[in-house]
């Protein structure tokens, strides 16, 4: 291996000695990009290199050319100055290039499998132009002829670089036989077809042979017909009275411009049933067909749109997302640059809204439901900057209450909209209909759901802190039942914000405060604790600890550490508790700490970090003798110790 080395290091000297004759690297310099050099060519000669050690080699040399480059700017412009000519290209300008070339190489020689490798290379190929971008695509189809990708790349680089249409569409075309579910595939042919015969037809143009454009005007039909309602606003300052010659030469080009139309109709047909054909189930293949043909200006266009949404409808009628999609079209607020008045917008809401209505009739499912209130919610308050008038938000305020109320009656209530519904009264500031809606909608099929009761139990604390400062004894009863329906049917981790809820207002009302720590032993002893995440034990220990102290916080953490499984979360919580007052000089902190370590150490014997915090900990408080010892046990404990070992802090 060493011999091997030394033979490519040798091999870099006149390039070495051209950069110091040049002026470009001093000796200092050289001896530096020797000594890396050599340091990655040994990393490439082992018996199985990373492939990031080829790609660390890549970037070195990819810097190390474009700083070889600036000093070559930098030394041609002082010989300028001084009426010499420019520098002339020697071995060096295209020895870094050539190294970068053979390390790719030699990495896709032993990761020919590597997609994203490739694309680098072929990338570095493309921007150097150095010559190899024909046989690299070649190899690269080679490997990987199931890669959509690699057929649009390649055409890409035909159709750009090369101006070769015809190779790109034979590229194409080839890549449909071999991957003809691809999606990408179908849509990039489309567009280069389009793109091409654009570009024919802006070459009419520019020689006066043709009018016009295959892109597609982006008003809107309104906006088209305010226009011409208005045209006397919008007259040129040179008209002319030559109609008849205008007409003539109007006629010709009218003729030159549909011929272009119908081709670009005849291309798109004949892609679009080709994809059809392949991939017959593809909803959002067909939405990229469809704003490909929003984008351009063909001939029938408007029956060719009826005609794909035909289509659309008739394969997926029974799918929530066509539907949306569907009405979207006719009016997606969320994506809309400009302000818009209400009377321009008003009736498109209004086409949206006939296309849910179908669309409740086929599909009367939770999900269509749930569409159609965000896209109404949408409405009722859009986001961004743009703000709608009272009138048109109080209109479909109304009208997305009714759709809540719909799903409800239809029995197509979920979750996601029980308590966009409760949210809309608190929104709308009607507090007892939220509240009687709550209580309604968690007293049936949504008994169980926790994010409903956490909207409940918000609602029943804001009603009764708004009654008085003290809540009486039977709010509190009342309340507590409440959490305790729910409290004791949910796990204590799916069930983390109604606890803080409760604790937060109970923490003043030692008996109820006290009857839901009893409540959590039971949830606990059954549930088991939390390993990582929210930890409810820890909760209840932090709260207790703000509000009795340390005597009471450890009293109770050792009740919750005497369960059957008291969760890793807790013992970490409450080790890191004993280990702050150990250090504020608690007599008690460290061995309540050690107490702990030993006690999760029982349980969890395999854990690396839990036996580096032991050892950091004694290292820091306890005496040299029992970290020495912890370390030994934990040398012979661990199953695999080296990553315990190599810590850098176990020192």
């Amino acid at each position: 291996m060493a011999d091997v080395v030394q033979y490519r290091m040798e091999s870099m000297l006149d390039e070495l000695d051209d950069l110091e004759q040049r002026g470009l690297f001093s000796r200092l310099e050289i001896a530096e990009i020797v000594k890396q050099r050599r340091k990655f060519e040994y990393r490439l000669k082992r018996p199985c290199p990373l492939k990031q050690d080829f790609l660390a080699y890549v970037d070195y040399e990819t810097q190390l050319d474009a700083l070889r480059g600036l000093r070559k700017k930098s030394v041609a412009r002082e010989l300028k100055k001084q009426g010499n000519k420019n520098l002339k290209k020697s071995k060096s300008d295209a020895a870094g290039r050539r190294r970068i070339v053979e390390i790719y190489e030699l990495a896709l020689k032993r990761y020919k499998g590597d997609i994203d490798l490739w694309f680098r290379y072929l990338e570095f190929c493309r921007q150097r132009k150095n010559g190899r971008m024909k046989k690299a695509l070649a190899k690269v189809i080679r490997f990987h002829p199931k890669v959509p990708g690699v057929w649009i790349y390649t055409a890409a680089w035909e159709f750009d670089n090369n101006l070769n249409v015809a190779a790109a569409r034979a590229l194409m075309q080839e890549g449909l036989r071999v991957c003809p579910t691809s999606e990408d595939l179908w849509v990039e042919y489309l567009r280069m077809e389009l793109v091409y015969l654009n570009k024919l037809k802006a070459r009419k143009v520019a020689l006066g042979e043709d009018e016009g454009t295959l892109t597609r005007d982006p008003r809107t039909a309104d906006e088209k017909q305010w226009r011409d309602e208005n045209k006397e606003l919008f007259m040129t300052l040179d008209e002319k009275d030559n109609s008849d010659e205008q007409n003539v030469e109007g006629g010709e080009l009218r003729q030159k411009q549909e011929l272009f139309e119908e081709h670009g109709l005849n291309i798109y047909r004949t892609v679009y049933e080709g994809a059809l054909e392949a991939v017959p189930s593809s909803l959002s293949l067909r939405k990229r067909f469809f704003e490909i043909l929003e984008g351009t200006n063909l001939a029938h266009y408007e029956d060719l749109r009826k005609d794909i949404l035909h289509d659309m409808k008739r394969d997926f009628s029974t799918k929530p997302e066509f539907w949306n999609w569907l009405a979207r079209q006719e009016c997606d607020i969320e994506n809309m640059l400009v302000d818009i008045s209400e009377e321009v917008l008003d009736p498109r809401v209004q086409k949206a809204v006939q296309v849910y209505e179908e669309a409740l009739k086929s599909v009367p499912s939770g999900v269509m439901f749930s569409m159609y209130a965000e896209f109404l919610m949408g409405i009722v308050a859009p986001k961004g900057e743009n703000r709608l008038s009272s009138g048109l938000s109080v209109k479909y305020t109304s009208h997305l209450l009714e759709v809540y109320e719909r799903a409800e009656r239809m029995e197509c209530i979920t979750e996601y909209l029980a308590c966009k519904h409760v949210s809309l009264y608190l929104q709308l500031r009607q507090l007892d209909k939220a509240r009687k809606l709550a209580r309604k909608l968690s007293s049936g099929k949504l008994a169980e759901s926790v994010q409903l009761w956490e909207l409940r139990i918000t609602i029943e604390i804001r009603c009764i802190t708004m009654n008085s400062t003290l809540p009486s004894d039977a709010d509190l009863q009342s309340l507590f039942e409440l959490l305790r329906q729910i409290l004791t049917k949910v796990s204590a981790s799916k069930s983390e914000n109604l606890w803080i809820q409760g604790l937060k207002f109970y923490a003043n009302q030692r008996e109820y405060f006290d009857k839901l720590v009893e409540i959590s032993v039971v949830i606990l002893t059954r549930d088991g604790g939390s390993e990582n995440g929210f930890s409810l034990s820890a909760a209840i220990v932090n709260f207790i600890l703000q509000k009795d102290g340390i005597q009471q916080a450890r009293h109770i953490y050792k009740r919750y550490v005497a369960l059957p499984r008291p969760g890793l979360a807790l013992y970490k919580s409450c080790i890191d508790l004993e280990a702050n007052y150990a250090s504020l000089g608690d007599k008690d902190g460290l061995v309540n700490a050690r107490k702990l370590y030993e006690s999760a150490l029982a349980t969890y014997d395999q854990n690396v970090s839990l036996w580096q915090n032991y050892y950091r900990m004694e290292t820091k408080m306890g005496t040299s003798e029992k970290a020495t010892a912890i370390y030994w046990r934990a040398r012979k404990i661990l199953k695999d110790a080296g990553e315990f070992i190599a810590s850098t802090d176990l020192s």
